[in-house]
C-alpha cells in the first residue's frame, strides 16, 4: 500500500516538474518563468521525495529525501526573490502583458543593503 502511495507521488510530482520546464520555456519573461520555476518545480521535485520516503521508509534514504525537501522549500523561494530582484535593479523590463510591477512601487534607493 505505501509503495503505491509512494509512485503515485512521484508520478504527480514528475509531472509537476515536466509543467515547471515546459512554463520555462513557454513562458514570456523572466519574472514568469521563474515563478513557474519556482512554484511548480519546487512542489514537483518535494513530492518526488516524499514519494521516495514512502517507498524507502524513513530510514537513511528517508532521512536525507526528507532533508532534501526541507532545503528545498528554503532555498528555491528565497533564490528565485533575488534573483527577480536582481533581474529588476538591473534594468530587465517585465513583459508588456504585465499588469503590476510592485518592485516599481518601492523606493529601492532608499534602502540600505547589509
Amino acid at each position: 500500500m505505501t509503495e503505491t502511495i509512494g509512485i503515485i507521488l512521484i508520478a504527480i510530482g514528475v509531472l509537476f516538474d515536466l509543467f515547471g520546464c515546459v512554463g520555462l520555456v513557454r513562458l514570456p519573461d523572466i519574472y514568469n518563468r521563474l515563478q513557474a520555476a519556482t512554484k511548480c518545480v519546487t512542489l514537483g521535485t518535494c513530492l518526488i521525495l516524499f514519494g521516495v520516503l514512502f517507498i524507502v521508509g524513513f530510514g537513511a534514504a528517508g532521512a536525507r529525501a526528507v532533508l532534501c525537501a526541507a532545503f528545498i522549500l528554503l532555498t528555491s523561494p528565497v533564490g528565485a526573490h533575488a534573483l527577480s530582484r536582481a533581474a529588476h535593479r538591473s534594468g530587465i523590463k517585465l513583459w508588456d502583458g504585465s499588469v503590476v510591477d510592485k518592485y516599481a512601487e518601492i523606493d529601492d534607493t532608499s534602502s540600505v543593503d547589509a
